[in-house]
């Protein structure tokens, strides 16, 4: 019987870093899952996140994401951080800044892993280091003239 070490496929991938990217233009899905397209992953996970319509109790009409120059660095820091300690194949995430509207799309994340339950995990672990970790900043116009900053 073979063992993992005898299927290179199980090994992990050279550089599992796909893409990382902070964009002004619209995120695509599809992009994001083709970069993390391997044939050694049995399981891939993405997570999409996208503006509400709410928050706080708040009406939001539209709201603005800014960023630190460093935004990319950590990012990268982070998914380095998520390959060190899953086995993944492949990982993406790229996260929009400027002005969106309720419905439009503010940051997708996806891994590829061997197995379903690491790719899960791998992913909930990526996005919620980026929502904390990485310098971007939210700005919130809401229905009644207010305004409010949040940040990471």
């Amino acid at each position: 019987m073979a063992t993992t070490s005898d299927h290179p496929g199980e090994q992990g991938a050279q550089d599992p870093v796909k893409l990382l990217a902070i964009r002004e233009t619209a995120l695509s899905v599809d992009e994001v899952f083709r970069a993390v397209g391997d044939d050694a992953s049995g399981g891939t996970a993405l997570f999409v996140g996208t503006v509400r319509n709410h928050d706080g109790g708040a009406d939001v009409d539209a709201l603005g994401y800014s960023c630190h120059p460093s935004a990319e660095a950590e990012m990268r820091r982070i998914a380095e951080k998520v390959v060190a300690e899953y086995p993944v194949r492949a990982l993406a995430a790229v996260h929009r800044v400027g002005d969106l509207r309720v419905g439009d799309l503010a940051v997708v994340v996806a891994v590829s892993c061997p197995h379903r339950g690491e790719a899960f995990e791998a992913c909930r672990k990526l996005i919620d280091d980026l929502k904390h970790e990485v310098p971007i900043w939210k700005h919130q116009k809401f229905s009644d003239g207010t305004e409010e900053w949040v940040g990471a």
